[in-house]
């Protein structure tokens, strides 16, 4: 077993894995890793095994307990039918996109998060914020990838609004089609090491995972010249080898992404805000023009930037929103509800008066 876990080691595997074993040699498993998604079908594979396998879900009822792009599952010697899906050290999700309730899983066990923008107008820390809370919840490192440098007057109009979005967060900035440029990243695509690329369509993703992985598989298209926004290219999450000895996963445009379950994700991106709130008269201050708020007192000296509070404010009542329960949701909206009819009887009522 000692050998395999070594050459699992390739796929990503590490020792939170191997402590999910139970060693039993009556119960033969075979390691796996999922490197694609697909409508009806996963594509796995590990050190003696490529192959495709049903849908998998561990738990009917637990939306979580689904099989995604980079989880590993424990398969039956014999049959090649999934056992046992291991527990993840990271997990990216999302409510899917409309008005259901239903859980989109994104990627499971990645190690860092390439979150790219380009120097143009799909530049938004707004949208940076967001990924930038996805990464921080699953404690994953977070590093912005700024490219289309060559059509900025100054790409260093960039690189600083997005350096100033969290402490220490790295901002790198590339040609996505130079592979001496795109060395920077390098470091984060070892052997062993999960990236996964985040972003709006037509910044250039697909172009970086092409130079990343040494080839063209991934198709491009460029970007609408009336508004810089760009084409869909990637239909489907899936996982590429790279040649420094890293996987890199590539996800498809997220135009609707909504943030779920990342509380303390928010806290960590908007922590300057989050302590400035501390200090308002009341604990339920809506930071408006409540009394004592000690948030439009920071605006007010400059210390807070009154577009940063607003972003802030909208990601929180988001966040609350999508985190909250289906049940709770339809019974708020039923409570809603029957206070506007009592409103509407009283209101009859008086008139008939």
């Amino acid at each position: 077993m000692t050998s395999q876990i070594s050459e699992l080691a390739d796929f990503g595997w590490n020792s939170f894995f191997t402590s999910q074993l139970d060693f039993d040699p009556s119960v033969p498993a075979l390691p796996v890793r999922v490197m694609a998604v697909h409508r009806d079908r996963m594509h796995v594979a590990g050190p003696a095994i490529d192959t495709l396998i049903p849908p998998f879900v561990e738990t009917p009822d637990d939306e979580e307990s689904t099989a995604t792009v980079g989880d590993w599952l424990l398969l039956d010697v014999g049959t090649l039918r999934p056992r046992r899906l291991l527990w993840r050290r990271s997990l990216f999700k999302r409510r899917a996109a409309g008005t259901g309730r239903k859980l989109q899983l994104i990627a499971a066990n990645v190690d860092t998060l390439f979150i790219v923008s380009s120097c143009n107008q799909d530049f938004s820390p707004a949208r940076l914020e967001r990924y930038l809370a996805l990464a921080r919840e699953a404690e994953v490192t977070p590093v912005i990838v700024l490219t289309k440098a060559d059509q900025a007057g100054n790409p260093q109009d960039f690189v600083r609004p997005a350096a100033r979005l969290l402490p220490g967060l790295l901002v790198e900035l590339v040609d996505a089609r130079d592979p001496e440029s795109v060395a920077c990243l390098l470091p984060w695509c070892a052997r062993g090491q999960t990236v996964a690329l985040v972003g709006s369509s037509g910044v250039g993703k697909s172009t970086l995972v092409n130079t990343l992985t040494g080839d063209g598989r991934i198709a491009t298209q460029g970007i609408r010249e009336d508004d810089n926004k760009g084409r869909h290219t990637t239909t489907s999450r899936a996982l590429h080898r790279l040649p420094a000895g890293g996987w890199l996963l590539d996800t498809p445009g997220m135009r609707e992404l909504q943030l779920t379950d990342l509380k303390s994700g928010l806290d960590d991106v908007f922590a300057d805000v989050v302590a400035v709130a501390q200090g308002c008269r009341f604990s339920d201050c809506r930071h408006q023009a409540e009394p004592g708020c000690a948030i439009q007192a920071a605006i007010a000296t400059g210390e807070l930037e009154a577009d940063r509070v607003k972003r802030w404010r909208k990601l929180a009542a988001e966040e609350a929103y999508n985190s909250e329960s289906l049940a709770d949701r339809r019974a708020r909206s039923k409570a809603f509800g029957k206070m506007t009819r009592n409103a509407m009887n009283d209101k009859r009522a008086r008139r008939r008066e």
